[in-house]
């Protein structure tokens, strides 16, 4: 039985091919930035799991740092966000990749985006795991991504709902009814 399986309508992306994916992915990536010591930079929580599984593939060598963020106004989708966590080194000259989680209306890539250009990395590349390209409202350039994922509550693989169901190993869709409830 699957963790929380009661609370899950639909695993969308399994274990085994999430995992696949993400191997690709750091093949990529290594052979792309060969020689290159990318400085790869996740936004915490929900990026972890996605950036600890894509740099255990990676076959060269890189770094890693975090930002936290946090979102103003009473939608997440106003776009107006602020750095809560910033950088623990400067990225100037540096290649950087930036590894999401999911890329959704594109609001606080973008601002993240422009935030971290201000700072002159010799490169800025997005890489995400998920993506919903159909609900894009600011225009970011993805090079790397995982999946196209439909326009459904997503838990797991660092995902939450409530801060529940990051620890998930597969991509689930939350039951329509754990939404609703307040």
């Amino acid at each position: 039985m699957m963790p929380f399986g009661s609370d899950i309508a639909e695993i969308l992306i399994s274990e085994k091919d999430l995992q696949k994916r993400v191997r690709q992915l750091g093949r990529q990536i290594s052979k792309d930035y060969a020689e290159m010591n990318p400085y790869l930079i996740s936004v915490l929580k929900g990026g972890l799991y996605f950036l600890a599984d894509l740099t255990r593939t990676l076959t060269i060598p890189h770094s890693i740092d975090f930002l936290a963020i946090s979102s103003y106004g009473p939608s997440s989708k106003s776009g107006e966000v602020r750095i809560t966590k910033d950088l623990d080194e400067s990225i100037a000259g540096r290649h950087v990749l930036i590894v999401e989680d999911i890329v959704d209306t594109g609001l606080t890539l973008s601002y993240i985006s422009r935030n971290l250009e201000r700072r002159s990395p010799a490169s800025l590349t997005i890489c995400t795991f998920l993506d919903r390209p159909y609900r894009r409202i600011a225009d970011v350039p993805i090079k790397y991504k995982g999946f196209d994922v439909p326009d459904k509550y997503l838990v797991g693989y660092g995902l939450d709902w409530r801060q529940k169901f990051r620890n998930l190993p597969y991509l689930g869709i939350l039951k329509s009814d754990m939404i609703e409830e307040v």
